[in-house]
């Protein structure tokens, strides 16, 4: 009899463990984070993502008391480093930065060791910092439609510096932005913005997107002029400068940077993640930091954030299908 009760006793306590099991499975673990956080930056060290992930994740060693490590895994255009993480652990310890260029724009370009849409779970947007429209000196416009007569009037003879390269994100603004215009221009590929800048003032080309960071000095400078901003609406670092959107309604390019987890990570530590993330955008200090990134924050939510990347995909696939573009 005693025997048989052990038995049962057994069987109940096994039970009652699988069912907490399963419970912490679903919900996630009882105490999060229960270890150090790892943030991956899929880019070599210094650039915007990377201090965008020390950022976030100072902040979250001192709210949480856990260590945050920021590991940079470059290679493979940012994908190297987004694929270590989709093949994580789903326990919220194991994060990714990822930017425009290898959250929406790898797909339609690369063959991928993941899909982003069924490999990840979106934690949120972290910060966005628009293009600058800026043309040399030696062309004759001051403002988006000053500069689309032109070009039009020029019949393709105007040259875009394409600064990061065919298929990056600075490419394709100046493609969207012709093809919304019925503008066409030649596109000449650099390896990176300095050159670009530099024939620009020279200019060797006539127009190019770029970031704030990069391009303004020169602007100040009175090097290359600035005709817009990529925002949907003014940018409170340079309000006297028009947004695109307000002669062109919706249209939008920039650097946009976000926070993602594994699939498969409890959506009450995704949660979680996105709310500490919000408060910190939102603190002071780290919005003075985010202007001399040219950047501000962002307030999606998870959801906000995934339904961005599904539009953002498909739109980004059917530019570079249009325009046959290819990369090596």
């Amino acid at each position: 009899m005693k025997k048989s009760f052990s038995l049962a006793f057994g069987v109940i306590a096994v039970l009652a463990g699988l069912q907490a099991q399963a419970q912490t499975s679903a919900s996630g673990p009882t105490v999060y984070p229960s270890k150090p956080i790892r943030i991956v930056v899929p880019f070599p060290a210094g650039g915007t993502s990377d201090v965008l992930a020390r950022l976030v994740g100072q902040k979250l060693t001192e709210s949480w008391g856990q260590p945050v490590v920021v590991d940079n895994k470059p290679g493979s255009n940012g994908n190297l480093g987004a694929d270590w993480v989709a093949k994580s652990a789903p326990d919220g310890h194991t994060l990714v930065l990822m930017d425009v260029g290898n959250l929406v724009i790898s797909p339609a370009l690369y063959k991928l060791p993941f899909n982003v849409l069924n490999d990840f779970a979106p934690v949120g947007m972290v910060a966005y910092s628009p293009h600058l429209l800026a043309v040399s000196t030696k062309v004759p416009a001051n403002t988006p439609a000053e500069l689309v007569a032109y070009a039009k009037a020029q019949k393709g003879k105007l040259n875009y510096a394409a600064a990061a390269g065919m298929g990056s994100a600075t490419h394709l603004a100046g493609v969207m932005f012709a093809q919304r215009q019925g503008i066409e221009w030649g596109y000449v590929p650099y390896k990176g913005g300095a050159q670009a800048i530099t024939d620009l003032i020279g200019g060797q080309v006539d127009v190019m997107f770029n970031g704030m960071v990069a391009t303004y000095p020169h602007v100040k400078a009175g090097k290359i002029k600035l005709i817009a901003v990529s925002s949907t609406k003014r940018n409170g670092q340079l309000p006297d400068v028009p947004a695109i959107s307000e002669s062109l309604p919706g249209f939008l390019t920039g650097s946009f940077q976000g926070l993602l987890a594994p699939a498969g990570t409890p959506k009450a530590i995704v949660d979680k993640l996105n709310a500490e993330v919000q408060k910190i955008a939102a603190m002071p200090d780290i919005k003075e930091r985010l202007v001399t990134l040219g950047a501000e924050p962002s307030n999606m939510s998870p959801e906000q954030f995934g339904q961005w990347i599904k539009s953002e995909i498909p739109a980004m696939a059917k530019i570079v299908k249009d325009e046959k573009i290819t990369v090596d």
